[in-house]
């Protein structure tokens, strides 16, 4: 195929996990129709990551998925107990914990993107892969650019073939190929800790746990120490453990403390906590995004979001660009903004990594704040584009952060019963106002809004806040072409 040929795809995403996945959804949003290709054989079986955190529910929520995740998340409204520590299961008394305020009943006052507990990976990618195609088995061999699009090497089932796309987002993991074929490096530590086996396994534990219900479990007994995590909370769990894969079975056995459970190993994955950031977010017209861009250890869920967020960032912005309505400058704020995001998350992390009291623990807000953490809400939801988050109003409370400043996200308030004021930008430029401001046309007006007339992005964003309608072009050209 001629390099200089014209594009035949608008949109070549490479990597079929959660945030290739999201770009392809948000895309699909945004009328452009995104390949998808990924080189395992099929979807990913094992959970890895359980926290999906209040933006991605806003995401979800958008493209009207909010629902149908809910609908396969394991309800903790009320009854988690967070974070434990046993020395096993067995030996623990479930009666006599408390469940913790983190998942509490009454949804949170700042967000209307509201989960009812914790929605393993595999299930939401299941919930993503509903809206989109992705083949399988295909794998990257050569990216090649040049004025008009990117012409890749794919390899698959069928042997080797030519995609043409006007831009490819790489979404391929901490291994990224297409960050490998860019030449792009990374900043950060790197590896921050010892493999450990993540082990699926099935067992019916609702003897041992009853109706509790606990998002992580520290086992500490020296037979097999390591962390239980609860995806369905009765009969599949997770154990991360630095033992053998080859004992996996009997690890388990001992961290539950009851030798006659019949335990069922579904699957092993070996894997690294590491800390990373590329040290570039794009190069011509390919995107990195989730852990091709950055890698985090697990400790406040981070990593994924943080990805789900690049996935909307970039995606609005690609739309855009693709049907003519803004220049090409706009797809350089996509680094601009989330690579610093990117790197806020990474240091957020390990700070828990070093401390994980500064996560789990109460009453954490003066220990958090003489060491640089910030609260979990406040990393994954009150971060301003352009604003250090050590700078922002709070590190503890959210809605302070959420107050309709440039770089936030839009202020939520319910305008009518299950309608929010993220729901009227309806994934477009917006203008938010209070009713009886007539002077702004076209506007939508909300009884009682305290922040002024807003202008606010397709991807929620709060882009300008002025109080004169006649300049509101000229802050629309300066956002669509970075004049």
């Amino acid at each position: 195929m001629n390099g200089n040929s014209v594009p035949t795809e608008d949109v070549l995403i490479v990597g079929g996990g959660t945030v290739g996945l999201s770009a392809a959804v948000f895309l699909a949003h945004h009328g452009v129709r995104a390949t998808v290709v990924e080189r395992a054989d099929g979807p990913q079986v094992h959970p890895r990551a359980t926290g999906i955190g209040p933006r991605t529910m806003e995401f979800l929520r958008e493209v009207g998925l909010a629902d149908a995740v809910n609908a396969v998340a394991i309800d903790h409204h009320g009854r988690s107990l967070g974070k434990i520590s046993v020395s096993t299961l067995a030996s623990a008394d479930f009666s006599a914990m408390t469940p913790s305020a983190q998942v509490s009943a009454t949804p949170p006052a700042y967000t209307p993107g509201v989960l009812r507990g914790t929605c393993p990976q595999d299930r939401l990618d299941g919930v993503l892969l509903g809206r989109v195609p992705v083949t399988y088995g295909t794998t990257l061999l050569e990216l090649r650019q040049d004025a008009d699009g990117v012409t890749a090497m794919l390899e698959g089932p069928d042997g080797c073939h030519e995609v043409r796309a006007r831009y490819v987002i790489g979404a391929d993991g901490v291994r990224s190929t297409v960050r490998s074929a860019l030449g792009i490096g990374t900043s950060g530590p790197g590896a921050v800790g010892e493999s450990i086996n993540n082990v699926l396994f099935r067992a019916d534990l609702r003897g041992i746990v009853g109706d509790a219900r606990f998002a992580v479990c520290d086992v500490t007994t020296p037979d097999s120490p390591g962390m239980l995590v609860t995806i369905d909370g009765e009969k599949e769990w997770v154990f991360h453990t630095q033992g053998h894969a080859d004992d996996a079975r009997e690890l388990v056995l001992a961290a539950i403390g009851d030798p006659s459970v019949d335990v069922e190993i579904v699957s092993v994955l070996p894997w690294k906590p590491r800390a990373l950031v590329a040290d570039a977010f794009s190069a011509g017209r390919v995107f990195l995004a989730g852990d091709a861009a950055h890698a985090v250890p697990p400790l406040g869920a981070f990593g994924m979001n943080t990805g789900v967020a690049d996935a909307h960032n970039l995606a609005w912005k690609l739309a855009y660009v693709l049907r003519g309505e803004a220049g090409p400058g706009l797809l350089d704020t996509y680094a601009a903004e989330r690579r610093p995001v990117a790197v806020m998350t990474m240091e957020q992390a390990l700070l828990r990594l070093a401390d994980p009291r500064l996560h789990w623990a109460p009453g954490m807000a003066e220990e958090r704040a003489r060491v640089g953490a910030v609260a979990a809400h406040v990393a994954h939801l009150g971060y301003r584009y352009g604003t250090p988050i050590l700078e922002l109003p709070s590190t503890e409370d959210v809605e302070l952060d959420l107050d309709g400043s440039v770089g936030s996200r839009v202020p939520h308030v319910w305008v009518a019963p299950g309608v929010s004021s993220l729901d009227l930008v309806e994934s477009r430029f917006t203008v938010l106002a209070a009713t009886g401001d007539t002077a702004w046309k076209g506007a939508r007006h909300i009884d009682g809004w305290p922040y002024g007339p807003l202008l606010v992005r397709p991807d929620g964003v709060v882009a300008w806040r002025g109080t004169d309608p006649a300049e509101l072009p000229a802050v629309m050209a300066a956002q669509l072409y970075q004049a």
